[in-house]
């Protein structure tokens, strides 16, 4: 099995980025993570991660390469906003 350095790489990004909420949850209560939340974001990670390594893999040209890139950094932008703190959700959405 040929895996790049570049995908350990993000790999290794994935879990130091998970262990920077797991860290500060055992000095404060202000962040209070549950399994399920380490899950999703680890999950989206591993999306974004697959993604880029796809995209960097398989698209030459510069100009679609990075069109693309900005697309999927955008989109994993918005997901995480959305499941964060509901940016999308409106005072009538219910109605």
């Amino acid at each position: 099995m040929n895996i790049s350095k570049r995908l350990y790489f993000m790999a290794g990004g994935i879990l130091f980025i998970l262990l920077i909420p797991f860290v500060a949850m055992q000095f404060t209560t202000e962040v209070q993570w549950s399994s399920a939340d380490f899950l999703v974001m680890g999950s989206l990670l591993l999306f974004l991660v697959i993604g880029l390594e796809t995209i960097l893999r398989l698209v030459r040209g510069k100009g679609t390469r990075t069109l693309l890139i900005t697309t999927l950094l955008l989109v994993f932008l918005l997901v995480w906003a959305e499941l964060a703190v509901g940016v999308f959700n409106t005072p009538f959405a219910g109605s």
